[in-house]
C-alpha cells in the first residue's frame, strides 16, 4: 500500500511556520522590507512546487531557497543603489518587544549593523548572516550560496573580520540608548545647542535618506557642530516620540500628526556617533504596524 500523498495544506503550514524566520533572513541580507517580501513570494512559488516527501528538513530547505533568491535580488539592489539620490539607508521596521529581548538578533538588525553589512559583498553578507546570526553549519551555508564548505569557512572568516573592524565598539544596553535618545530629544525640542553638543560625539555622522522624493541631506554631515546646527532647524511644529525600531529605541518625527522621519542612532561610550534619518515615504510603510522577526 502506498503512502498517502502530502496534502496541499502541508506546504502552506510549513511555509507559515517559518515565515518570520525567512523574512528576517531576507531582510538582513537586503536591508529592505519590500524586497524581503518579494523574496518570500518567490520562495513560496518554488516551495509550492517541491515534492515534500523528498524534503527531510523543511526549515533548512526554505532557508536555502530564500538565501538564493535574496542573493539574486541583492545584486539587483546594488545596481539600484548606484543611481539612488543621496545616501541609501535600510528600511526601518517597527519591531515587537521580543526582538529587543534577543540581544544578538537586535544587534544584527540595528541600523548601524545593517549599514556595516552593506560594505560586504553579496556572498560575504549571506555567509555572515547565516553563520553569525542564524548559526547555520558550514555545509548548510555552502549549499545555500553555491560554494564548497572550505570556501565558506574562508568567506566567513573574512566577513567576520571585516564586520568586527566596523561594528559599534561594544554592546550598548537599551537603557543607555534610551537615556541618550531622551537627552537628544530634549535638546532638539528646546533648541538647546549646547545640550545637543554634549550628547553628540565630536565625529558624529548624520545620514539622511529622502530617496529624491522628499528633501534630505544629500551628503553625510560630519562633526558635532554641523550636525547640531542642522538639527536645530527642525520645524517647531514637529513632534518627536519614542519608538522601537529594528530592535532598539529610536525617535519618530511627525508633522501635523503624519509620520515624517524615523531617527535611529548609533551609540558608542554614551554618545551618539551616528544618526540615521529615513524620510523616503516609500520606506516608512513598515512603521504602521509591528514586524515580528525570528531566528
Amino acid at each position: 500500500m502506498t503512502a498517502p500523498a502530502e496534502s496541499p495544506d502541508a506546504a502552506t503550514e510549513a511555509f507559515l511556520a517559518h515565515r518570520n524566520l525567512l523574512f528576517t533572513v531576507a531582510y538582513e541580507m537586503l536591508g529592505s522590507a519590500a524586497d524581503a517580501e518579494d523574496v518570500l513570494q518567490e520562495t513560496w512559488l518554488r516551495w509550492a512546487a517541491v515534492d515534500l516527501a523528498a524534503v527531510e528538513h523543511p526549515r533548512a530547505y526554505l532557508v536555502r531557497i530564500t538565501t538564493r533568491q535574496a542573493l539574486g535580488r541583492l545584486r539587483t539592489l546594488g545596481r539600484r543603489k548606484e543611481s539612488y539620490v543621496g545616501p541609501w539607508l535600510p528600511e526601518p521596521l517597527l519591531t515587537t518587544a521580543d526582538v529587543a529581548e534577543d540581544v544578538e538578533l537586535a544587534d544584527s538588525v540595528s541600523m548601524a549593523m545593517l549599514l556595516v553589512l552593506e560594505t560586504l559583498t553579496p556572498t560575504e553578507r549571506a555567509v555572515f548572516v547565516l553563520r553569525e546570526v542564524f548559526d547555520l553549519g558550514y555545509e548548510e551555508i555552502a549549499d545555500a550560496v553555491g560554494k564548497n564548505p572550505a570556501a565558506v569557512r574562508q568567506i566567513a572568516h573574512r566577513a567576520r573580520s571585516h564586520v568586527a573592524a566596523r561594528r559599534p565598539r561594544g554592546p550598548v544596553s537599551r537603557d543607555e540608548t534610551r537615556d541618550a535618545l531622551a537627552a537628544f530629544q530634549r535638546a532638539v525640542e528646546t533648541g538647546d545647542l549646547q545640550s545637543l553638543l554634549d550628547i553628540l560625539a565630536p565625529d558624529v555622522v548624520l545620514l539622511g535618506d529622502g530617496g529624491g522624493i522628499v528633501q534630505a541631506v544629500l551628503k553625510p554631515l560630519v562633526g558635532a557642530g554641523r550636525v547640531a546646527r542642522a538639527l536645530t532647524r527642525i520645524r517647531a511644529e514637529a513632534s518627536l516620540e519614542p519608538a522601537q525600531v529594528n530592535g532598539h529605541p529610536a525617535l519618530v518625527l511627525r508633522l501635523g500628526g503624519e509620520l515624517d522621519t524615523v531617527l535611529a542612532a548609533r551609540i558608542d561610550d554614551g554618545l551618539i556617533t551616528g544618526l540615521y534619518a529615513v524620510r523616503n515615504p516609500e520606506k516608512l510603510s513598515r512603521m504602521a504596524q509591528e514586524t515580528a522577526l525570528r531566528r
